[in-house]
């Protein structure tokens, strides 16, 4: 008998620990773009995720979009299971799958886009001169080694853009509104906001002549820092779409991206 109570306790345990441990994070039900229909979307605020997630999923009245501050919260809310998938930037999505093994991006992308820099609809002459020198850096190819040097191409070699020594900074202050969470375009390393955008940022800068100054805030801010002249241009990773071109203007486009979807890997 005493046995008998023995193993039923065992069994018994061994039953609730098969229970607890089966209360965890839910497995990957988003396994194509058309599998978010339904389910709870991760986005950052404003961004171009966001505006797609909601334009063709949200309005079904079935799907729930969650909108974070920083792409990292949305994340977190994936692997403790609070959201089904993530709608964010490929190469910012390859960063937070390196760091997080429980996550991984669907092999089908959602959408392309072009990223360009911000400048306020009255300010045609800055937009005119920082074309001019988007096109100096992109025939010298300074603007692939920068982002070659950020996104790991081998064949592009490494090589960290470094303003010249004798660069003239005569021409004022050219003041830069950006969100540093959003590795490898901006993010902080030893309290310095760094990545593809700053780099461009500063050659730009270089090439017009003036000192580069870079103001961190909430990604959904930008647009109006631009806009009341508290910043001269936005540059972080921004899409040109009709929206946003009704109350702001872009400058030619300086790169290309994806959006994709992020997911748990069980």
């Amino acid at each position: 008998m005493k046995n008998a109570k023995k193993l039923a306790a065992v069994l018994l345990a061994g039953a609730m620990l098969t229970s607890i441990m089966g209360c965890g994070v839910p497995a990957n039900t988003v396994h194509a773009p058309e599998d978010m229909a339904g389910k709870k979307i991760g986005v950052q605020l404003g961004t171009t995720g966001d505006t797609l997630v909601t334009d063709e999923f949200e309005k079904d009245g079935n799907t729930t979009v969650e909108r974070y501050k920083k792409g990292a919260d949305a994340v977190q809310s994936l692997k403790q299971g609070k959201i089904d998938c993530v709608v964010i930037d490929s190469e910012p999505a390859k960063a937070f799958v390196e760091q997080n093994s429980d996550l991984k991006t669907l092999d089908t992308e959602y959408t392309d886009e072009e990223y360009a820099i911000a400048i306020a609809k009255d300010n045609s002459e800055l937009k005119e001169k920082i074309n001019g020198a988007l096109a100096e850096l992109k025939s010298e190819g300074v603007l692939d080694q920068i982002m070659a040097n950020y996104t790991g191409d081998d064949t592009m070699g490494t090589c960290p853009y470094e303003s010249p020594a004798d660069v003239d900074t005569s021409n004022g202050k050219l003041v830069m509104a950006t969100n540093a969470a959003f590795k490898p375009y901006e993010y902080y390393e030893n309290n310095e906001i760094v990545g593809i955008d700053p780099e461009i940022a500063q050659a730009v800068a270089d090439k017009l002549g003036m000192e580069l100054e870079i103001i961190d805030m909430d990604f959904d801010a930008i647009i109006n820092a631009v806009q009341s002249g508290k910043a001269d241009i936005g540059v972080a990773g921004m899409t040109v779409n009709e929206e946003r071109l009704q109350s702001i203007d872009f400058s030619d486009t300086y790169a290309k991206a994806k959006q994709v979807i992020i997911v748990r890997a069980k």
